[in-house]
């Protein structure tokens, strides 16, 4: 029905929840290579075939001996992806559905995916037709060689397998490329549809294609090479013209979710005790349900997506869809109300960072008020608290999954590379935004102190802003940065818009003319002829100003219409085959703020324009990951930021259509309102001196020394000595006086303990 070729995702979204659980086909068909977890480990999922006997790979490489069915159709859509396949005998179309309904907080929360097979004979003849499905241990443990255990457990009318890690270290590693080792997948189907075993991979997979049924005894103990797979069978009996479906559950219960300043949160479905055995049987109960919610969901939004911005933005939008939601991970709080995490993917896998909440809101403002409001809620409480001392916004808050203080540049205790006016002009834009679609400042009012606090700061700083780093972080340190400049001067005039919106007439009034002021001082100052600099002090240069969005969504009207237009007929004139340059020091693109800078656009053709090689980077790229935010544009190659939350900004196109982002908020029914304070920090009291304020010395040596290395009467005296800390400098929150590199590193120090009593002695 669509005019567009088909795209072709470098990813395509099969099981996608959060930063843990979240599987990926990359490749062209789902039989050429294993399904993958975004940070690209393979995460097995297998799925095949018999007809009359004769067996087929539906999904999944293995075993390789086994032919594919040849698949004939992708399809990805908001919640779900279509994959068709057909043969001599029989046509296949094998659907993921993630019912990812924002309107519905606590069916978006359910960690389960169906997927549901549709078989039909195609030549005129019935055919006797099985199904496997397998899903592999994997996906329960961070690396293949963690032990795992298994169990089977009956559950209302349902036959559900679970896997996961026999060590079970709950919320105890933190990072980037990581993926869950705690918790348990569940695989679970009608047991009056299917035959489950857990057992090897090779076993599982050997037994169907030999009798079309598995081993009839689980095997989890056996000298497997391979991690034990959750199988099941379908046995089809005979198929005709008329389709015949089956489908299956696959669910993930990570028990806990985040370490949120020391007190472990709930994933929210949790919240009231709910446990996985309850929930699967409310999936099973809505399957039917929800199937018909998801395809009236996808269709509705296809529609209007098409409307504002044309075949293209839709199906771009359609991608990001789902990576967006599982780049954030919803929690409860100590009040049972919803926060919400996002990951830094493939970047330092920072949580709760502002200047990914930033990009990724648009998603959110338009689907779902209130996990806008429980993405910035943390960040604002954190703001709050005692613990934060600066007049500006934090950048972050901690590692994933560890929300336990700021970790970027130096942490929550020095100035050191922050971005004081972008973490600033970011939340005071999306508290305004969010106050402008709810009709009241509310939500804002709960943290005034601080917003105004940071209103005053972009006063003071915004304009002309000192040498420090801007959300394009990776492009380095700028001073007098024109588009950082534009976002203080939306941002004071925001928040103006949220002093009158409090009845504060007289700061209203102040504040948007501060900002009147500032925007015209900044047309003079940035110009560049036929368009505006990237920086105050550098005639030539130029870059995207894709902040200036805000004066339209927010009804600003700071900057006469003539800027935008100036930079959209410059921005024409420096597209390159896949895109348009973040600025002209590089030739790398920003997706997310690509679909910014088109929203500028007063035709659509040139939204098109900035809309249409983003289309071919996704359709040419060799890279196979998920949608990537950061890529060249000369090459199609992805520059090292993929899978990540931020790519919800492409629905900021949506915003700019008043009746369109008033029709999808208005469904939210969901109502976030009384979170939780901080738990207070722990008092600290240092027995010993630590390196953190002062250096201390410290031998060590990087040769493996003697095996009695650490008994108290060893001779050191050979070793080096250094001031700690050690390790690589510029390490995020971390005191290096003694640099190491090294793979292993052995340290002594000796000391005394002052007499006295000390509960509760640690280790720092």
């Amino acid at each position: 029905e669509d005019s567009e070729p088909a795209l072709r995702p470098p990813a395509v979204p099969l099981v996608t929840h959060d930063p843990y659980f979240s599987l990926w086909s990359c490749a062209d068909h789902l039989t050429d290579d294993a399904t993958r977890h975004w940070t690209n480990v393979p995460q097995s999922l297998t799925s095949l075939i018999r007809i009359d006997g004769k067996a087929y790979r539906l999904m999944g490489r293995e075993p390789h001996d086994v032919p594919a069915l040849p698949q004939t159709g992708l399809r990805v859509l908001p919640t779900r992806t279509l994959y068709e396949f057909a043969g001599p005998e029989a046509r296949v179309t094998l659907t993921f559905t993630t019912p990812a309904l924002p309107d519905d907080l606590d069916l978006l929360a359910r960690p389960v995916t169906y997927l549901t097979w549709e078989v039909r004979a195609t030549d005129g003849k019935p055919h006797s037709a099985a199904l496997y499905f397998a899903g592999s241990a994997e996906i329960a443990v961070n690396t293949p060689d963690q032990p795992v255990t298994g169990t089977r457990t009956q559950i209302n009318g349902l036959v559900a397998l679970r896997l996961g890690s026999e060590d079970q270290p709950v919320l105890q590693k933190k990072g980037d490329n990581l993926r869950i080792d705690w918790g348990y997948l569940y695989a679970a189907a009608p047991q009056a549809d299917a035959q489950a075993a857990l057992g090897p991979p090779a076993a599982c997979a050997q037994a169907f294609l030999t009798t079309g049924e598995l081993p009839d005894k689980d095997d989890l103990h056996g000298a497997h090479a391979a991690l034990p797979v959750a199988a099941f069978v379908f046995p089809l009996g005979q198929i005709g013209a008329a389709p015949v479906s089956r489908y299956l559950m696959l669910a993930y219960d990570d028990r806990y979710a985040i370490d949120y300043f020391g007190s472990p949160l709930l994933p929210y479905w949790r919240r009231r005790g709910r446990e996985m055995d309850a929930l699967l049987r409310a999936a099973a109960r809505d399957y039917r349900k929800l199937q018909a919610r998801c395809a009236a969901f996808d269709a509705d939004l296809m529609a209007d997506l098409k409307k504002v911005g044309g075949e293209k933005y839709a199906r771009l939008a359609a991608l990001a869809y789902r990576q967006c939601l599982a780049g954030n991970k919803l929690a409860a709080d100590a009040n049972g109300q919803p926060l919400l995490f996002p990951k830094e993917n493939t970047s330092n896998g920072c949580i709760g960072t502002v200047d990914v909440i930033y990009p990724m809101a648009p998603l959110f403002l338009l689907f779902s008020p209130t996990l806008a409001k429980a993405s910035l809620a943390p960040v604002l409480t954190y703001a709050a608290s005692p613990r934060w001392e600066f007049p500006f916004a934090p950048h972050d808050l901690g590692t994933y999954p560890r929300a336990t203080g700021q970790v970027y540049g130096g942490g929550e205790r020095t100035e050191e590379n922050q971005m004081p006016v972008e973490e600033s002009g970011n939340m005071i834009l999306l508290l305004a935004a969010i106050a402008k679609q709810e009709g009241s400042a509310q939500f804002a009012s709960r943290y005034w102190p601080q917003v105004t606090q940071w209103a005053e700061y972009l006063e003071k700083k915004g304009f002309d802003p000192e040498n420090q780093l801007c959300t394009d972080d990776f492009t380095g340190h700028l001073a007098h940065n024109a588009n950082l400049s534009i976002k203080a001067i939306e941002a004071l005039a925001a928040y103006g818009l949220l002093c009158e919106m409090r009845g504060e007439k007289a700061n209203a009034a102040r504040y948007r003319q501060v900002a009147r002021e500032m925007a015209a001082k900044w047309t003079q100052a940035a110009d560049d002829g036929d368009h505006f600099r990237l920086a105050f002090d550098r005639p030539g240069t130029w870059s995207q100003k894709y902040n200036l969005v805000w004066d339209r969504l927010l009804g600003l009207n700071l900057f006469p219409a003539q800027v935008a237009q100036k930079e959209m007929a410059f921005y024409r004139t420096r597209l390159n085959r896949y895109g348009l340059p973040l600025d002209n020091r590089q030739t790398f693109a920003k997706t997310d703020w690509a679909l910014w800078t088109a929203t500028l656009a007063d035709s659509r053709a040139d939204f098109e324009a900035l809309v249409a090689p983003v289309y071919d980077f996704l359709n040419a790229t060799p890279d196979r990951v998920p949608f990537s935010d950061f890529y060249w544009t000369k090459e199609a190659k992805d520059a090292g930021m993929h899978a990540r939350p931020v790519i919800g900004g492409v629905f900021i196109k949506m915003l700019s259509d008043p009746a369109l982002w008033k029709k999808w908020a208005k469904r939210d029914k969901s109502q976030g309102g009384d979170w939780a304070a901080l738990p207070p920090p722990p008092r600290i009291t240092e027995v010993v001196p630590s390196a953190q304020h002062a250096p201390v010395a410290w031998r060590y040596t990087t040769e493996p020394p003697a095996p009695d290395w650490f008994q108290p009467d060893f001779d050191a005296s050979g070793w080096k000595e250094g001031p700690g800390g050690f390790g690589t400098r510029g390490t995020p929150g971390a005191v290096v006086r003694t640099e190491w590199k090294t793979a292993d590193i052995w340290l002594r120090r000796e000391f005394t303990l002052p007499a006295g009593d000390f509960p509760g002695l640690q280790l720092l």
